[in-house]
């Protein structure tokens, strides 16, 4: 029976960004025997990697190679590990992809293994070449199997539409396209963001001053230019309020999304920052190093990330070409901002959200998305 190694990697530029994998299959002498890489658009890390590994087993049966002993090699823990029954797979968005592994997997008799980053190099070329497609907004496949002596190669590589009608230079979307526009409104003040506490999942209500300012930002986005369809806010008290008084002066409803609340600051909610630094100063330091790192008792960054993510994908499948007001809280706006210009995960301690501000994003459907303004408060200079 004859034997395979599976050597797969993906990633994203931002986490999540423009996202790519690449996966390839070698035989018992080592021989290269199949390719696969392909820019997927906007995706997480593990999202991608999933996908080079799935893209991997499919050239496995594509090779007529059921039945057969395979060795994995990845340089994701994550992945190796659950797919071998190790650690659960907790994240709903990654399950589909896990079973779909799985199933595959069942086709061959397959060994899980770790292998250090530098020794999947191979792989690792390819998603990053697929990842440049991505952030480049190209739509970019590559497949190369090799079934006999002679090697059947398929590759494709086509720009997306909106750099091809805009010149080619990728400075302006399509304009003949109308995007989804995502008005992302902070709520106003409450009684911890007078003194500057720590609000995550704790539910205080606007302040009076918090109220005043919904009501002016309500006011300004009643008029022209802003012509609103949807309002979906954050569960939370402070969200709803400012929601609500938006939706009294436009005449619409408010639709809750969950995935909007504030990021769960532990053991931090109600503290000032000196407060923190004082009583947990070494995990104060480790989280402001690292997104995957969470206050005691929290969620990190990362993982916040993930589920804002899902509910900006959500929201623009259901409303598409509409412009929808977002009313959220600090994190999960700067998510959003900093996933829509590819910054580093670093770029969240660099911005600066007041309360009641305004910051427009707009998606286009075939490709990018414009940052059009940011930490707008021009409704409170008066």
């Amino acid at each position: 029976m004859s034997s395979f190694a599976v050597e797969a990697d993906g990633g994203s530029r931002g986490n999540p960004g423009p996202a790519g994998y690449g996966a390839v299959v070698k035989d018992s002498d080592g021989q290269v025997v199949a390719e696969a890489a392909e820019s997927i658009g906007h995706a997480t890390n593990n999202v991608a990697e999933y996908r080079g590994l799935i893209a991997g087993l499919e050239a496995l049966v594509a090779l007529g190679a059921e039945g057969a002993t395979v060795t994995v090699r990845m340089d994701s823990k994550l992945v190796i590990e659950q797919m071998a029954g190790r650690w659960k797979v907790k994240h709903e968005g990654l399950r589909p992809l896990a079973l779909e592994a799985a199933a595959l997997a069942r086709r061959f008799r397959v060994t899980w293994t770790w292998i250090p980053r530098e020794k999947n190099t191979h792989a690792d070329r390819l998603a990053n070449e697929a990842m440049d497609a991505a952030a480049r907004g190209e739509k970019w496949q590559a497949k190369t199997i090799s079934a006999t002596d002679s090697a059947t190669v398929v590759t494709t590589r086509v720009e997306s539409s909106a750099t091809a009608e805009a010149g080619g230079n990728g400075w302006m979307p399509r304009p003949s396209l109308r995007p989804t526009s995502l008005i992302l409104l902070r709520h106003g003040e409450t009684p911890l963001s007078v003194d500057k506490r720590f609000s995550g999942l704790g539910d205080p209500p606007l302040t009076e001053v918090g109220l005043a300012q919904a009501e002016a930002v309500a006011s300004r986005l009643s008029r022209k230019p802003y012509e609103i369809d949807v309002i979906v806010s954050s569960p939370l008290a402070r969200a709803r309020q400012t929601a609500e008084a938006v939706a009294a002066r436009v005449g619409l409803a408010v639709s809750v999304e969950e995935d909007l609340r504030e990021t769960d600051f532990g053991a931090w909610e109600g503290h000032t920052f000196a407060e923190i630094q004082k009583r947990w100063p070494e995990e104060l330091t480790a989280w402001l190093a690292d997104p995957e790192v969470a206050p005691p008792g929290g969620e990190s960054f990362a993982t916040t990330a993930l589920r804002v993510e899902r509910a900006r994908a959500r929201i623009i499948e259901a409303h598409q070409g509409r412009t929808v007001l977002v009313v959220s809280h600090v994190t999960p706006i700067k998510l959003l901002v900093r996933s829509a210009l590819d910054a580093p995960p670093q770029a969240l301690y660099r911005m600066y959200l007041d309360l009641a501000c305004l910051s427009v994003i707009d998606y286009y459907a075939d490709g990018p998305c414009v940052m059009r303004s940011f930490n707008d408060t021009a409704h409170l200079q008066v």
